[in-house]
Parts: structure tokens; C-alpha cells; sequence
């Protein structure tokens, strides 16, 4: 565990703040199944979103012989599989690890990250995020106190184009010009050389784990740690221990601290004017990977309302060369190939298979929540309902349909609601990033 100071900085007070986590972290990982209505549910986390060709097989495999057959991509670029039977542990955790994707058993709920999709590939970006996201998850990976992060605590890795710098990640890297970083927590921010920034977000949550140990709220992010927590002294004490040299960086704006989550991008439109306009330290939001040919040797596409058939899957990479890349919108930027031809060829392939494959879809904005049969808690068969809403919606926001309140896997920002009743009509809001927040502590404090 990281060191706690002997000199508490709330000067001793260590639980008189109300908690807001009373229990311990659910959160479903590769190795512990969440028990639903159609079966186990195992989340697989994917550090870099890379997937090689061998190991798109093995998942597809693994969905064939002990799921339902499907595969689920999160708002996180993190991969599910469902129906799975309650003795399929050991079965799994082989053909993962034969697979290489999972490193560290002790590790792998909590090597959360988005990473810039298209980062190497368009020639955008200032740095090599594919690289800090394979040194920060062996860090993750090589201490035992990181165990103690939340499955919900975020990484992002921007390569500077700002897509997913604005994704609501606890800890976020943004590549500068000329071999800078910034590594931003909260509502800090401090420049770094491009070389120490993993260091410096692993220094980063550490700072966290020690703060909201010290808060005893039982924080589980960022945002749900109390006003006033001395988050900036441990930051700094935590970045010189690791040997950091990093520059402060002025206050990101009112909405970045803790207790606060600002307005992030989503598929369908840019940030509101206000947070987009805010002095956060971020360059304007960067739009998602579009559908179709990305340069010469890549395709992008994005799996409808977020989950693909075994088949579907396999028809990603069909080449040993190709490189399979999950993005947090639910899609695949899939690269490697060998020119544009073929480029052409395997977009028109997906396109037969059933992806998303240009810009104009409707259905480019449209997300659900699992529903029935597969929640035992949602109201109505959400996936067979979801369609786009045409004239029903403000243009450009995304629309996500939900089966309870809890409104699962929702878009960040401004987004349409359509929330089932239980009486087979859905009720249609247009929510915005401040009141999803304020629902969000709200529901954290019911838990309690």
C-alpha cells in the first residue's frame, strides 16, 4: 500500500467526513464473474484497446464455448463477455492468459484506460501513447498497492489530439509539443517531460489511494473525494518521491476538482459552449474515429448499439498482421494493412458483416443498456426497442436507451434520455453532464 504520512493532513480527523462508499468495489472483472439473469458477466480490461489477430480468435473463441456466443464493447473500450456458467472460471482464465491478456491475475481489474484510438496512425497527436500505456500498465502491474485502486478508476492516455483526454478519467495524460506532458488529477494539473509522464501517473494515483484513505469516505474516484482534501500536497510529495521533475500548471476550471466532473465529448456532437470554453488546460475536443478508411492501411467502424456475434468479431482480423484496436465509442479501428486496396476491401467486408461503416448512420448515436432478459432490474427489452429518434431529439446530442434509473453505460456530456416506464412507453429527457454528476453523488450516498 502506499505510505501514509504520520502527520495526517485533515490533522487527525480521519472519519469525521460522511462516507460516501460503504462497501467494497463490484466492479466485474475477466477473473470475478458478475451474476446476471442470462448468466456470468466478465469484463476484460484492455490497456492499450490493442487486440493482435491471435487474440481476437481466442476471444471470439471464448465467447463460442463458454458465453452466449456475443461480445460486448464498453463505453471504456473494455470487452464482456455474457452467459457464462458459474464453473467456467478456470476454463477462462487459460484462454485468456494463453492469450496474453491477462498479465497479473492480482492486477486486472484495475488496469483501466482509454487511449487514443488513432494515435500513430493519421500522422495527429505530439506522442507516442500506445507506448506510455504499455509502461504505465506494466507499472500498474508491477506494484502491489495498485490493488487497492477501484475497477472504476480511469486512466486516459492522449496522444494531444484531446478525444480522450475529456472521458472523465481520474488520472489523464495529454501529450504537448516538444516532449512535454501534462498530467492532470482532478483539478490539478502539472507539466512533466514526455519520457516520465507513466511514472508520473502512477505517482498520481498514489496520491489518490493516500488521500482518500486518509478522508476515510471510502472513495472509490476523484470526483467523489470531499471538498477540501490536500489532494495538491500529495500529488507533489508523490511525484518528487518518484524522482518527477514537473511544473505546476494553473487550476483547470471550476468543474475539474474533486466533488466535481466536468462535460465530456460524445460521438455525436463537441463539448456545450461553456465547457468548451473553460480554461481547463485541454485542447478542444477532438471528435471520435468516423467510420470508413482512416489513411491507406486502416478502417474504423463501431459495432451497433455496442455488441457483436463470435462472427462478427472474427471478421475484424483476418490477416496475422492485423492489429485490432477497441475504442471507448464503441467501435474498432482495425490496422496493419497492406495498402489501400485492401484497406477498401475489409471495409466492405465489415460492412457485409453487419458494423457500422460511414459517418451518416443514425444509429451512430444510439446506445442501450443491457434490458431484458439479460438485467433482472430493467423494465423493458431496451436493445430490441432502441432506434434513432429522428425529430424527438435536439440534433447532434446521442441518445442512449435505458431500462431502470440506473441508466447504465450512458454517454458523458449532454445527452438524450429514454427511459423505460414498465408499461411499454419510454419517457424521453435531454440530461446534461452537471445533473448526471449531482445524480451520480446522489446515488453514492444511497448506497451507503
Amino acid at each position: 500500500m502506499p505510505p501514509t504520512s504520520p502527520n495526517p493532513r485533515n490533522g487527525g480527523e480521519t472519519h469525521i467526513r460522511e462516507r460516501v462508499r460503504d462497501r467494497a468495489d463490484a466492479c466485474p472483472g475477466a477473473l470475478r464473474l458478475h451474476r446476471a439473469d442470462d448468466g456470468g458477466l466478465a469484463r476484460l480490461r484492455l490497456p492499450t484497446g490493442v487486440l493482435t489477430a491471435r487474440q481476437v480468435a481466442a476471444l471470439a473463441d471464448a465467447a463460442d464455448r463458454l458465453g452466449d456466443g456475443r461480445i460486448g464493447v464498453t463505453s471504456r473500450g473494455n470487452l464482456d463477455l455474457r452467459g457464462l456458467p458459474d464453473d467456467c472460471g478456470l476454463a477462462l482464465a487459460e484462454l485468456l492468459g494463453g492469450a496474453g491478456l491477462l498479465p497479473s491475475a492480482a492486477h486486472e481489474r484495475v488496469r483501466n484506460m482509454v487511449v487514443s484510438p488513432l494515435a500513430g496512425i493519421d500522422g495527429r497527436g505530439f506522442g507516442d501513447a500506445q507506448a506510455w500505456a504499455r509502461e504505465l500498465d506494466a507499472l500498474l502491474c508491477a506494484r502491489a498497492w495498485t490493488t487497492g485502486l477501484s475497477g472504476r478508476f480511469l486512466f486516459a492516455v492522449d496522444d494531444g489530439r484531446g478525444d480522450v483526454a475529456r472521458l472523465g478519467g481520474d488520472v489523464t495524460l495529454l501529450a504537448e509539443p516538444e516532449g512535454r506532458a501534462l498530467v492532470r488529477i482532478g483539478g490539478l494539473a502539472r507539466r512533466v517531460a514526455a519520457g516520465d509522464a507513466p511514472v508520473a501517473a502512477l505517482a498520481a494515483a498514489e496520491a489518490f489511494l493516500t488521500v482518500a484513505r486518509e478522508a476515510g469516505t471510502g472513495a472509490w474516484r476523484v470526483a467523489e473525494l470531499p471538498p477540501g482534501t490536500a489532494l495538491e500536497g500529495a500529488v507533489t510529495e508523490r511525484l518528487a518521491a518518484a524522482g518527477v521533475e514537473a511544473v505546476r500548471v494553473e487550476a483547470l476550471g471550476a468543474d475539474a476538482g474533486p466533488g466535481r466532473a466536468g462535460a465530456v465529448p460524445d460521438r455525436a456532437g463537441a463539448l456545450p459552449v461553456a465547457a468548451r470554453d473553460a480554461a481547463d488546460g485541454l485542447p478542444e475536443a477532438a471528435a471520435p474515429p468516423e467510420p470508413g478508411l482512416v489513411g491507406d492501411r486502416a478502417v474504423s467502424v463501431v459495432a451497433p448499439l455496442g455488441r457483436v456475434t463470435s462472427e462478427q468479431f472474427r471478421a475484424l482480423a483476418t490477416g496475422p498482421a492485423d492489429e485490432v484496436r477497441v475504442t471507448p465509442w464503441r467501435g474498432f479501428v482495425v490496422t496493419g494493412l497492406p495498402g489501400r486496396a485492401a484497406a477498401k476491401e475489409r471495409l466492405a467486408a465489415l460492412d457485409a458483416a453487419g458494423y457500422l461503416t460511414r459517418p451518416g448512420s443514425p444509429w451512430l448515436a444510439v446506445s442501450a443498456c443491457t434490458g431484458r432478459p439479460g438485467c433482472g432490474k430493467a423494465l423493458a427489452d431496451v436493445r430490441a426497442d432502441a432506434r434513432p429518434l429522428d425529430d424527438a431529439a435536439p440534433r447532434g446530442l446521442p441518445v442512449h436507451w435505458s431500462g431502470c434509473d440506473r441508466r447504465c453505460g450512458h454517454p458523458q456530456g449532454d445527452w438524450v434520455d429514454v427511459l423505460a416506464t414498465g408499461d411499454g412507453t419510454y419517457d424521453i429527457t435531454v440530461r446534461t453532464a452537471r445533473r448526471d454528476n449531482d445524480d451520480a453523488q446522489a446515488q453514492a450516498q444511497a448506497q451507503r
